[in-house]
């Protein structure tokens, strides 16, 4: 299964934020290979300069669309999603993976969140708390999770969290 996260933002290679994103991306791929996981990358679109919300939510839509591989298994990130712990994430990855999905793509909005177009083609809504967090945070936070997925699938030392 290939993970894709399609996420509206700046595309900042030179941010602490970005260097520590690639780098559990780079970890998460590097494992999840073991695991069954062909792929793991991020694509970042442009935030829309458009002159009105609906029209910035719009084109960051088309942008990210334009992103995510036709019959995609979609996640996207809201506050109002579904919390899972780290060991219930990694198990559905897992159960995602095993019934076959072939491409699980998370969709992370930019500063006006994500068009209500997005939303009613995912597959699932997940939050990481009711909190708002800056995008790229999310980045960095979503990039750790799916290497702690990995890691959790892997009985690697990485993830200390209780047992369920």
């Amino acid at each position: 299964m290939r993970i894709i996260v399609a996420a509206v933002g700046q595309s900042r290679q030179a941010a602490p934020e970005q260097a520590l994103a690639d780098e559990y991306r780079k970890r998460a791929a590097a494992l999840g290979t073991r695991l069954g996981f062909t792929k793991v990358d991020f694509a970042v679109v442009e935030t829309s300069r458009a002159a009105n919300l609906a029209a910035r939510m719009d084109d960051e839509a088309k942008k990210l669309s334009s992103r995510i591989p036709e019959g995609a298994h979609r996640i996207v990130l809201d506050e109002k999603g579904r919390s899972l712990s780290s060991e219930a994430f990694a198990r559905h990855v897992a159960t995602l993976r095993d019934r076959g999905i072939r491409d699980l793509v998370f969709i992370v909005g930019g500063p006006d969140g994500l068009s209500p177009a997005l939303r009613e083609n995912a597959a699932e809504s997940l939050a990481f708390g009711p909190q708002t967090w800056p995008h790229q945070l999310v980045h960095v936070m979503l990039a750790e999770q799916i290497y702690r997925a990995f890691t959790i699938l892997a009985g690697h030392p990485y993830h200390r969290g209780r047992a369920e």
